[in-house]
């Protein structure tokens, strides 16, 4: 696919931006105003968190994969489940904030929470800090998960 590891390294925060992306823009269009008259927790986070948090993550995911893509022991396997990961989490934006579908915005978040820890598994012999890259993504979707499913039973 890349010769040049650096340009691998591009075109990977190129591929998983993508998925960044889709999501942000299906949020910026459909968001408003249902999601300010919906009930949230106490422990719902203020909006301005979630950019800077996201696009920490989306970095660590790349870096994460491209560690992975310029192993030499590296699987095709890898890839069908990072790009698939990848789908998935562009979808959940779509779900909840384009079709207002809180309760399958949690099963897409189950989803996504299944392929980190999938992906973790299949980087964990490869790479370690592949492994650790992939963690506070694991954190925040499950604290996102708990978020997920406060926001279904309050609405």
């Amino acid at each position: 696919m890349f010769k040049n590891k650096y340009i691998s390294l591009l075109g990977f925060a190129i591929i998983t931006f993508a998925a960044s992306a889709i999501g942000g823009f299906s949020t910026k269009i459909s968001k408003e105003p249902w999601y300010s008259t919906i009930n949230k927790p106490s422990f719902n986070p203020p909006d301005w968190i979630f950019a800077p948090v996201w696009t920490t993550l989306y970095i660590f995911m790349a870096i994460a994969i491209w560690l992975i893509w310029i192993n030499p022991n590296k699987t095709k396997k890898i890839f069908y489940v990072y790009f698939s990961h990848l789908f998935v989490n562009a979808t959940w934006s779509i779900i909840f904030f384009s079709f207002h579908q809180i309760f399958l915005a949690l099963i897409n978040i189950v989803l996504i929470i299944f392929f980190i820890v999938w992906l973790i598994k299949l980087y964990f012999p490869l790479n370690k800090l592949s492994v650790y890259l992939m963690i506070p993504y694991l954190i925040w979707c499950c604290y996102a998960f708990i978020l997920n499913l406060n926001l279904y039973l309050l609405n």
